[in-house]
């Protein structure tokens, strides 16, 4: 036995430093009824991590032809999530992934391999506020609206009148704010209590408010991969909550989500959608990752099936009664892209092609052999559904994928004032603006 886990971890760390090996993923992993290939039965599972590295003087990102992309603001600390408050300021809220406590072999080599990635240390635990007054994309004011120290990674930011709503991992605060506000005051209010720690720590806590802010929807992500720490574990976890105003009434509204992270109404129909992570460990082409509708007392499978009601054999105890409940999601985003943000486009600056659909923003695979994600994608919408396979918006966060550096990683993503696209970049420590011809960026372009 232990020379059986020490092939598995010598291959780990084999696979996590090659890099070229694998394939792109198939066109057919992506869509409405994405090819789901039979899991991937060996025993040495893929950790292929990213080298982050910082953008090389006068590049950044590509995006199609007829659009500009800028640095709306740089040299943050990980900027993770961004809010657009109704005056147009930006609020971007930065925190960080905390390294994991090592609990097994495999925990210390996980750790060693992510070393360079950029994607665990100190949290900043800061939300920033970026105000640019006449829409020019250079912020006249830059200011810490929220302390460090106050709230503990904190994420999902959301406004209901004269209260401003920030989910941290640990729960959410409210806080009394006005307009034209540049700081908030005090520690807040917590109004929920939320479970915290987890497999990849799953920490990002993302709030929005119904239309009539009547509710509030809460993401909780999963404690495990696949609820091998068992269900007492898991309670709470792997949702979509919604509670009331002042935190009272928690129901489920949606299970079975691994790890939903991006919220948003899509425009016509005023349904609520998110994006969220799958499993890992089942191969290089599942678990595709998804865009879905959240509606009250839908399941989606986690832990015991994917895509509906295909069952995962790794789940210990099984339970086929979940399993008959699980319904597919409606579009997958392709396996371990990581996607988080999501934002429907209903500015008019941009081409009316891309007008009613979802930017997703995705923060790239690390158990993948052959990198994936890593950029920004855009959905078409019609009829209030997904109407075409996703594209492209977005790229060059790791131009070369045989090498496996990258520039940055892409989170959040939100529209502003004007209609420009904000990219919040998390390793990259940017916030990138893309506007459309024939508004004229400033002078400084990337």
């Amino acid at each position: 036995m232990k020379l059986v886990r020490a092939a598995a971890i010598l291959g780990t760390i084999l696979l996590a430093s090659c890099s070229k090996e694998g394939s792109p993923p198939p066109q057919d992993n992506f869509g409405v009824k994405p090819a789901l290939p039979a899991p991937d039965t060996s025993m040495i599972p893929t950790a292929n991590f990213s080298t982050a590295k910082p953008w090389p003087k006068g590049t950044g990102p590509r995006a199609p032809h007829g659009f500009h992309v800028f640095r709306f603001a740089d040299g943050l600390a990980h900027p993770r999530w961004l809010y657009v408050l109704p005056n147009g300021d930006v609020l971007v809220a930065e925190s960080m992934t905390l390294p994991g406590v090592p609990h097994s072999i495999t925990d210390r080599i996980g750790n060693y391999l992510k070393r360079n990635d950029g994607s665990t240390g100190p949290s900043p635990d800061t939300i920033v506020l970026l105000r640019d007054a006449n829409g020019d994309g250079v912020p006249e004011l830059r200011t810490i609206f929220l302390k460090p120290g106050t709230i503990q990674q904190p994420f999902g930011m959301a406004l209901i009148g004269s209260t401003l709503y920030v989910a941290g991992t640990g729960g959410v605060w409210t806080f009394p704010y006005h307009d034209g506000d540049t700081a908030l005051s005090g520690g807040g209010k917590k109004i929920l209590d939320l479970p915290v720690g987890g497999y990849n720590n799953h920490w990002t806590r993302n709030i929005v408010a119904s239309e009539d802010g009547s509710k509030l929807f809460v993401t909780v992500g999963s404690g495990s991969n696949v609820g091998e720490n068992g269900a007492d574990n898991e309670k709470r976890r792997a949702d979509v909550l919604q509670i009331n105003p002042d935190g009272s009434g928690e129901h489920v509204f949606t299970a079975g989500t691994r790890n939903p992270n991006g919220l948003a109404y899509e425009p016509t129909t005023h349904v609520l959608w998110t994006v969220v992570n799958e499993r890992d460990m089942l191969g290089d082409d599942l678990v595709p990752d998804y865009l879905t509708r959240v509606q009250d007392g839908d399941f989606y499978g986690w832990p015991w099936s994917y895509w509906g009601k295909h069952v995962d054999s790794h789940v210990t105890p099984q339970n086929p009664a979940m399993v008959a409940k699980a319904i597919p999601p409606d579009y997958a985003l392709g396996a371990h892209t990581a996607s988080l943000g999501l934002v429907f486009y209903t500015a008019k600056m941009f081409p009316p092609h891309y007008q009613g659909g979802a930017f997703i923003g995705q923060h790239g695979s690390w158990n993948r052999s052959y990198f994936t994600g890593y950029k920004v994608v855009y959905v078409p919408f019609a009829n209030g559904t997904p109407s075409g396979a996703p594209e492209d918006f977005l790229t060059d966060f790791m131009p070369d994928v045989s090498t496996g550096v990258a520039y940055g990683r892409p989170v959040g993503v939100t529209v502003d004032k004007t209609g420009a696209l904000l990219v919040a970049d998390d390793t990259g420590g940017i916030v990138w603006r893309v506007t459309a011809s024939p508004i004229v960026p400033p002078s400084r372009l990337y």
